[in-house]
């Protein structure tokens, strides 16, 4: 005889793999930004994982609305083909319930606020996946499978976070490396975020107009916060594309060595600024074309 169907483990299943959802995806977006060049600013990572404590109330409220909105339903339409078709008809039909609970909202949503169609596609696409997940999980009606979810999806979330380290320590993932560049790339013009430049000519000469990369509140001993001049310049290659620096010797400003960041398609120089440690850097771009 089966087991009569529970709707309230159901709604407690569903809700726990939204929520391993949400935390595969944070993982994963972790991952992703350890392949991305450095911002500007250093994350807060402190403050980061006290938002993200904070804001998981709110995941776990949204989890349950959409369990109770859009998977409970599917289940017990489910179970309805189940009972009319054979047993098997609940795992395809699932999905193909969820689809159609979905689309009203989605598209009339998108149709309201006049949104193109293949991101309401896409984004539909992305809903059936997550909500029919929950509902297939929660399908069976064998006991202890709250505590096999639970365990697996933790295993599912801890195990991509480790090989993602792994596959990154090795090499596996593309973690983020600076670009080589050398002189050739040198040559050019290169801005900064407020339209100051330093202007590099192929025999060695430089002429910076404004170019800052120190502050007075954090280097009160330099002579200015920016500079403008005519010196010279000098690229070192290093060891590797984390040593290679750019030397520029302009008269009265006090810089250290730039080092290379950015991508190769979008190449940048770039120095610490502000209060020692503080990690914010001050970067200059190539600027397109530049030769």
């Amino acid at each position: 005889m089966r087991q009569k169907r529970s709707y309230g483990r159901v709604l407690v299943v569903s809700t726990l793999v939204g929520n391993l959802e949400v935390a595969l995806a944070v993982v994963v977006v972790l991952l992703y930004v350890r392949t991305q060049p450095p911002p500007d600013t250093p994350p807060d990572y402190p403050a980061i994982g006290a938002g993200l404590l904070s804001a998981w109330t709110l995941v776990g409220l949204v989890t349950v609305l959409l369990s109770v909105v859009f998977v409970l339903p599917a289940v017990a339409l489910a179970d309805l083909l189940g009972r009319r078709l054979g047993r098997h008809a609940a795992w395809w039909s699932a999905p193909l319930i969820m689809a159609a609970l979905l689309a009203p909202p989605v598209f009339g949503v998108a149709a309201y606020n006049d949104a193109p169609t293949r991101p309401t596609l896409v984004f539909w696409a992305e809903a059936i996946a997550s909500l029919s997940l929950g509902a297939l999980i929660a399908l069976p009606r064998r006991a202890g499978l709250l505590r096999r979810v639970g365990l697996w999806g933790a295993a599912v979330v801890a195990g991509t976070g480790l090989l993602g380290a792994l596959g990154l320590t090795v090499g596996l993932l593309p973690a983020y490396e600076p670009p080589a560049i050398g002189p050739e790339t040198m040559t050019g013009t290169w801005i900064d975020h407020t339209g100051n430049t330093l202007d590099f000519t192929p025999d060695g000469r430089v002429t910076a107009f404004g170019v800052g990369g120190r502050s007075h509140n954090g280097y009160p001993g330099d002579p200015s916060p920016s500079c403008s001049g005519s010196g010279t310049w000098v690229y070192e290659a290093g060891r590797d594309v984390w040593t290679q620096k750019v030397r520029v010797d302009v008269p009265g400003c006090v810089w250290p060595a730039w080092s290379v960041g950015g991508t190769a398609r979008e190449p940048r120089i770039q120095q610490r600024v502000g209060d020692p440690g503080s990690g914010k850097l001050y970067k200059l771009r190539k600027v397109s074309g530049g030769s």
